[in-house]
């Protein structure tokens, strides 16, 4: 019975960290008095992230996005400007465990579940950061952001990645 009771707590664990692998959580929000048909063209002003092969990798997935729009990549100079962040944070959650459970069914005095143990679990999370500015006015048109826990697997991370962007640009350029 016991052995039953633990493979079934290892089992929903392993679930929940496997459910919380694969979230992918996206948000924009836009300047709704912005004509966005008027802006044609784009350009970089600044991609920061701690890990230098990431800017090349953030600029074809934004780039590439944009194009598949009918906007026009230009080296500097845009009718909007992009400015870009990759931001990594380690994040821990706390698992209850219960070392014992009841023996049968029914209310008993007391909780009858023993002893609880709550071990620290570290995981990555990787936050890409995406702002579109009228170069011109110097205003700021459109931000998306994109979170994602990270795998330790560099394929799966840029996998996901550009999962992540292709759904943060979805519904891109809105219209108002």
């Amino acid at each position: 019975m016991r052995t039953m009771q633990t493979t079934m707590s290892v089992t929903f664990i392993i679930v929940l960290i496997v459910a919380s692998s694969l979230a992918q959580e996206t948000q924009t929000d836009y300047d709704r008095t912005v004509d966005f048909s008027r802006y044609k063209t784009f350009s970089f002003e600044r991609v920061e992230t701690g890990d230098p092969l990431w800017v090349k990798r953030i600029t074809a997935a934004i780039g590439a996005e944009l194009i598949a729009k009918g906007w026009t990549q230009v080296a500097s100079g845009g009718d909007i400007a992009i400015i870009a962040m990759k931001i990594t944070t380690d994040r821990q959650t706390l698992d209850r465990f219960y070392d014992s459970y009841p023996g049968g069914w029914g209310w008993r005095w007391g909780s009858g579940y023993g002893d609880a143990t709550a071990p620290p679990e570290t995981y990555r999370v990787g936050t890409l950061v995406v702002d579109l500015f009228d170069r011109k006015a110097k205003a700021l048109l459109w931000r998306g952001s994109a979170t994602h826990t990270l795998s330790d697997s560099s394929t799966q991370n840029i996998k996901n990645f550009n999962k992540a962007v292709t759904k943060l640009f979805k519904g891109f350029p809105t219209k108002t």
